[in-house]
């Protein structure tokens, strides 16, 4: 929200009071509290007739300062929290006559006690801060009791908001904010963080994140569920303002040495993404939604795959599996489905996991309407005249309130149901279209209530799963989210259309998305709305088996890929397979980001910050550590793509490029830019049916060019998460020493670009056409070239 008009002048519906002097600061538990005023104070009079601001500085944990700025006290709004897991740290804390400064770790951050100033730093270098006009209280859409100007300060009404401004400095990029759809870079938006239901095509947002993250080392979590609104060197721009609507405003300054380890002190806070089961990377199928299907055609999509060796691993049943007019009721629609556990149970014999579409709308002809009305389990019109309704998606639909415990009961005991039935996960659709002029169970603020909804809807799906199917066996598909949502995965992009255009901007919306805190991410392969071209949905294909988690759905058309051309079926089964021959590749960086929190798919800017050519990129992006996946965005099959500095080797074809430069060509349907980066040992699994397998056996590693004396480094998970191999690779002295640790298995590396070798000690070896393959008998195999 903008408060002023230009630099100097404030907005005509805005009153600001900013803080210009710190003059009193005190040591308090972890940290430090500096009590601003909103007039200098230059002798006694100034004392009265003066706002204040308390700001309150404290060590939240591994660099991560907590600061709170709070107006008035005793202000109360009812606003639901994030749940953070926060530990506070020992803090030393100064304060002279110039200044009060809090030091915690590589954190400091010291506040003007003369001159008004904050200042951010990390190892003594300055990340962010804040001075004139930048932390301020405003009342917005202002209006006066009284007629007696010098009263107006005491008798002035409107909405008040807390406003914070945060420099940036030259040269810095802000970045995150969720699944934004809009420029990669935010510099110059005005973003604000509400959950709509908008498409890929527009500003707003599924996934608001009120999280951004930047090139300098540090990023900025706003600690509000409620609408903050941010100007990211869009008011000021050279500063990133965000404002909250009330008397408090709180946010964290997360520091760290790269982009990785800021979002891994994040995550810390906000919640690790779960360790999803291996079965969700392989390929889903959907009926598509207002398609005309019945198990005949469900049947029949299935076979097709079947016949046309296309790996299958997902089927999921969009919303017409229940009766039209009744969502949700959690009912099958025996007219099209008449035996629907029978049916399932023949899906599952194929292999098949089940998943069916849900949201948290009751509609007034569902058998569940009137027992969730008589039970008090619906959001409640604030009128006082009884529950919620509209009809702007289904008729009289209400509103499952998830802050009443047993409201969350008994909607996961309709979806144990369905479990008990044959279903392994859910499609967890909607969530954005969250009134305000409700009441909540728990008495909770509405307006902080809109986008912390998704949170709750969520988590009491997944941990009906984690529930029922085990701790790594659970998995939704969601829309929307909110900060903390990056544990329930997995989150898909919602609804685009069959375009290039929409296509590019899906992807933005994605890297975004991981650049918030979020590992997985997924799209409607081929467009929801508008079924794409042959050509489109060729090249949606390979990027959308490229990213982590791969669906083929669609709004009023079918998406097999059959009906498109046979050339689609051919792409749709070289890149499946690949997939799941790179699942031990794949399933331990799942693994790394549980652990971590660093998400799968990336962006090119968080594994190679430094370059500055990557800060803009959002066409390309890296799938785990070492695999660049650039899709091709155009009817030409024109490939725009930038290496990085160093040496690269095209997965598919073995061509060898040199980084640090930009490349322009043409790729068949078969290919596209697919690079692996050089000092990596690149873990092959055998199975090309599905992606649950044992990954340790019959492995093949894929060396590529190594560095003098750098060490790389392979771990391969077995299916259920568990590290059991760590294989490292050295190159020094024309000789490269393979060691592996771990389960006793045969594993067959492949020098990838690497022919001239003279002498192999501990295996057996061969030529091949691509380098040299060692049968390995025991933990350490020297490979020595000739000179």
């Amino acid at each position: 929200m903008k408060f002023t008009e230009g630099y100097w002048e404030k907005n005509e519906r805005a009153n600001a009071l900013y803080a210009v002097q710190a003059g009193y600061a005190e040591k308090i538990a972890a940290g430090m509290r500096v009590i601003a005023t909103f007039k200098p104070i230059l002798g006694r009079a100034d004392e009265l007739d003066v706002g204040t601001m308390v700001m309150e500085f404290t060590a939240a944990g591994k660099d991560r300062i907590q600061v709170t700025y709070t107006h008035f006290l005793g202000y109360e709004n009812r606003e639901p929290r994030f749940e953070l897991f926060l530990e506070h740290q020992e803090a030393e804390v100064i304060i002279s006559e110039e200044e009060a400064v809090l030091k915690s770790g590589k954190m400091t951050v010291r506040v003007g006690l003369k001159e008004f100033y904050i200042r951010f730093e990390r190892n003594g270098k300055l990340l962010t801060g804040a001075a004139f006009k930048n932390v301020g209280y405003m009342r917005y859409n202002r209006g006066y009791a009284t007629k007696y100007p010098e009263e107006e300060y005491m008798a002035e009404t409107g909405e008040p908001y807390m406003l914070n401004e945060l420099l940036l400095t030259a040269g810095t990029n802000v970045y995150g904010l969720g699944e934004r759809f809009t420029a990669f870079v935010k510099n110059g938006q005005q973003i604000d963080c509400w959950n709509e239901d908008g498409g890929t095509a527009s500003q707003i947002s599924y996934k608001n994140i009120p999280f951004y993250i930047t090139n300098r080392g540090y990023g900025v979590f706003v600690d509000h569920t409620s609408n903050v609104s941010f100007e990211v060197a869009s008011e000021k721009v050279e500063y990133v303002g965000f404002s909250v609507k009330g008397e408090e405003l709180r946010y964290y300054v997360i520091g760290g040495d790269d982009m990785k380890e800021i979002i891994r002190n994040y995550t810390d806070m906000t919640g690790k993404p779960a360790l999803l089961p291996a079965w969700s990377f392989g390929l889903w199928l959907s009926t598509s939604f207002t398609t005309d299907y019945d198990e005949k055609t469900a049947t029949e999509f299935i076979e097709g795959m079947e016949k046309r060796n296309l790996p299958l691993e997902v089927f999921h049943f969009d919303c017409f599996w229940m009766k039209a007019l009744h969502w949700c009721d959690f009912e099958w629609n025996n007219k099209i489905f008449p035996e629907p556990a029978e049916m399932l149970k023949r899906y599952k014999e194929r292999g098949l996991k089940i998943c069916v579409w849900i949201n948290p709308y009751i509609a007034q002809n569902s058998t569940l309407f009137a027992e969730g009305k008589e039970k008090g389990y619906f959001l409640l019109r604030k009128d006082g005249f009884g529950i919620k309704q509209v009809d702007n998606w289904q008729p009289g639909m209400a509103i499952v309130d998830f802050t009443n415990p047993e409201a969350v009961k008994w909607y996961q005991s309709k979806l144990k149901i369905l479990l008990d039935m044959g279903v392994d996960c859910f499609k967890t659709d909607f969530g954005e279209r969250i009134p305000i002029d409700v009441e909540y169970h728990d008495e909770s603020n509405p307006w902080g209530m809109h986008n912390y909804y998704t949170f709750l809807y969520n988590r009491a799906v997944f941990e009906l799963l984690k529930r029922e199917r085990g701790e790594k066996d659970a998995v939704v598909f969601a829309r929307s989210a909110t900060a903390g949502g990056q544990q329930f995965p997995v989150h898909w992009g919602g609804d685009c259309t069959g375009t290039f255009e929409s296509m590019a901007e899906s992807l933005r919306g994605g890297l975004s998305l991981t650049l918030s805190g979020f590992s997985y991410w997924s799209h409607d392969i081929g467009g929801f709305e508008e079924a794409a071209n042959p050509t489109v949905y060729k090249r949606w294909l390979q990027f959308g088996i490229l990213s982590t988690h791969s669906r083929l759905h669609g709004s009023k058309s079918y998406r097999v890929p059959w009906t498109f051309d046979e050339e689609a079926v051919e792409v749709c089964r070289k890149f499946t397979k690949l997939k799941l021959r790179l699942m031990p590749y794949i399933y331990e960086a799942a693994v790394r980001s549980n652990k971590l929190g660093i998400p799968v798919m990336r962006p090119m800017i968080m594994e190679f910050e430094k370059d500055p050519a990557v800060r803009y990129l959002d066409q390309q992006y890296m799938l785990g550590e070492q695999i660049l996946v650039a899709p091709i965005f155009n009817e030409e099959g024109i490939g725009e793509y930038y290496l990085p500095k160093g040496r690269w080797t095209h997965l598919l074809s073995g061509e060898e490029k040199e980084g640090g430069r930009w490349y322009t060509e043409v790729y068949g349907f078969d290919s596209l830019p697919l690079f692996v980066r050089e000092n990596t040992l690149l873990p092959i699994g055998k199975n090309e049916k599905t992606a649950t397998y044992h990954y340790p056996e019959q492995l093949q590693i894929l060396v590529y060019p190594l560095e003098e004396d750098k060490i790389a480094e392979c771990i391969v998970p077995d299916e259920k998460g568990n590290e059991v191999l760590d294989i490292t690779a050295r190159y020094k002295d024309e000789k490269i020493v393979l060691c592996s640790s771990g389960e006793n298995e045969e594993i067959t590396y492949l020098l990838v670009n690497v022919h001239d070798v003279k002498e192999v000690c501990g295996a057996e070896w061969k030529n091949t056409e691509r380098g040299t393959v060692i049968y390995p008998k025991c933990d350490i195999v020297e490979i020595v070239f000739r000179k």
